[in-house]
């Protein structure tokens, strides 16, 4: 079952974000204050961001966040697969497929694409993207943090 997350599972959304910065999924920890900044756009407002919990047997398996920005390329709306957490006892039973299907058949018609960012080493990620038809969009990406 996928939900949108709510203020009940605020502590757990919090553990599991401290436990996906923790990975090499990431290239970088980032301070707790975000994931509470974060957290507070979720449950306040889907205009940026979106998440979501993901559930197997009634229990928290992980989470899903969605941010949403507006492409003249693309020709419309693209929703970014910012982090999508599985804990590692949920791993290889489908939540990935079942997060990315849920997404896609539950987009508005003005979305007109999906990204999503992955680090090379995670080849099990690659290899899910790829098999639900995702490609390598070949642009390198620079930012400039405040």
């Amino acid at each position: 079952m996928i939900r949108k997350i709510e203020k009940r599972d605020s502590e757990e959304y919090l553990k599991m974000a401290k436990d996906f910065y923790s990975s090499s999924a990431v290239l970088h920890p980032v301070p707790e204050e975000y994931f509470k900044r974060t957290l507070d756009e979720m449950l306040t407002s889907d205009r940026y961001a979106e998440g979501y919990i993901l559930e197997k047997d009634g229990e928290t398996a992980g989470y899903a966040l969605v941010a949403k920005t507006f492409s003249q390329e693309a020709g419309g709306l693209v929703i970014w697969a910012e982090e999508l957490y599985i804990k590692p006892e949920f791993r290889s039973h489908g939540l990935g497929t079942e997060f990315f299907r849920f997404l896609e058949e539950n987009r508005s018609s003005d979305v007109k694409r999906i990204r999503l960012e992955v680090e090379l080493e995670n080849a099990g990620a690659i290899k899910l993207y790829k098999r639900l038809g995702y490609d390598f969009l070949e642009y390198n990406q620079m930012i400039k943090e405040f």
